[in-house]
């Protein structure tokens, strides 16, 4: 659309131009959606395995000192900087003095498929996916 004021040319766009151009973009986004929540699923999941993975180190500094492992986060000093935000939610189901098992549990359902993602880790370091996303 084109508008005089004194003497000068404004060009510009009506609203009924920009809401069309707003509802393509949202019926791109909808149709875009169901392919991209597996991958947003994916990259939630390395909060689980990046904590987890400090939750280890913590577990082996504790050993080291007390030549075994302990059964509580705030023994060790595991605490999540940012709690309100965090997708997971972290335990240690079992500790002893040769061994530890520690769980990631996701607070919901990242893809809506009915399954909550769980990661475990053990003294071993041996990370991995209870149940899948």
């Amino acid at each position: 659309m084109t508008k005089k004021i004194t003497g000068h040319t404004l060009r510009a766009f009506t609203l009924t131009e920009l809401l069309v151009v707003l509802a393509i973009i949202g019926i791109l986004v909808l149709l875009a959606l169901p392919n991209l929540m597996p991958l947003i699923a994916k990259a939630r999941s390395s909060e689980a395995k990046q904590q987890l993975a400090y939750l280890h180190s913590l577990q082996k500094a504790f050993y080291f000192e007390n030549s075994k492992y302990s059964p509580e986060l705030k023994v060790i000093g595991f605490e999540l900087e940012d709690a309100e935000n965090a997708q997971y939610t972290y335990e240690i189901i079992s500790a002893s003095n040769t061994g530890y098992k520690a769980r990631a549990t996701a607070k919901t359902d990242f893809d809506n498929d009915g399954n909550i993602n769980v990661w475990e880790i053990d003294q071993q370091k041996n990370l991995k996916e209870v149940t899948p996303d």
